[in-house]
């Protein structure tokens, strides 16, 4: 387990819309651009193996300015291609908030950071003791119908509180903004009452942006 003593003031960042990652959560990726081949090259040679993934604030344009906030993932698993691409998963530690974008030659993007705040992402795993799995399963099934998905209910149902509720926060179908709104709940019952919140405006037929007004 990483102790706040040994996160690093700064982190390479991979800006990818859509895509949050939660602590203790897996999140699997394909790297393929050269640019974050060498990133993840460089990040194997390092004693943390920590990648900060970060959402750009205009989606359609990964140079954007950067949402502030963040998740910072170690690489746990990776495998290469016969032509040279990764599969890897990221496992989260921490979340973190960008302090200052490093100007400099690398290929890829890197940051300072502060991890301020955000110590209860090295500890246990949370627990929300306010979660009705009967009220919230029957949402869920209706959200995923609404949406014409499916999904392996005997996993879900299987998984623990903050397991359940931070993959449906990485994995859904949600706007980027609303992913960032999930990343940065401050609470794991914060960020169920907003999941909730997204199913209810979904399923209802409205849009779910309303929820981030």
């Amino acid at each position: 387990m990483f102790q706040a003593a040994n996160l690093p003031s700064s982190l390479p960042v991979f800006p990818l819309p859509g895509a949050v990652l939660l602590p203790r959560a897996p999140l699997p990726l394909h790297i393929f651009e050269p640019r974050y081949l060498v990133m993840l090259d460089d990040v194997l040679k390092s004693s943390h193996r920590l990648i900060g993934m970060v959402q750009p604030k205009k989606p359609a344009d990964t140079s954007s300015d950067l949402n502030a906030v963040g998740c910072a993932g170690r690489v746990t698993a990776f495998s290469e291609t016969d032509d040279g691409r990764y599969m890897i998963t990221l496992t989260g530690i921490s979340r973190f908030r960008i302090t200052n974008e490093i100007e400099g030659f690398a290929a890829y993007r890197n940051c300072d950071v502060s991890w301020e705040g955000y110590a209860a992402d090295l500890g246990p795993r949370e627990n929300d003791t306010g979660l009705d799995r009967d009220m919230f399963f029957s949402l869920l099934g209706r959200f995923l119908e609404s949406n014409e998905l499916q999904s392996d209910w005997d996993s879900l149902r299987e998984a623990d509180d903050e397991m359940l509720i931070n993959s449906l926060a990485m994995l859904c179908p949600f706007k980027p903004e609303e992913k960032q709104a999930l990343l940065e709940a401050p609470t794991l019952k914060a960020r169920r009452e907003t999941l909730i919140a997204l199913f209810e405006y979904t399923v209802r037929g409205g849009s779910a942006k309303e929820v981030m007004q």
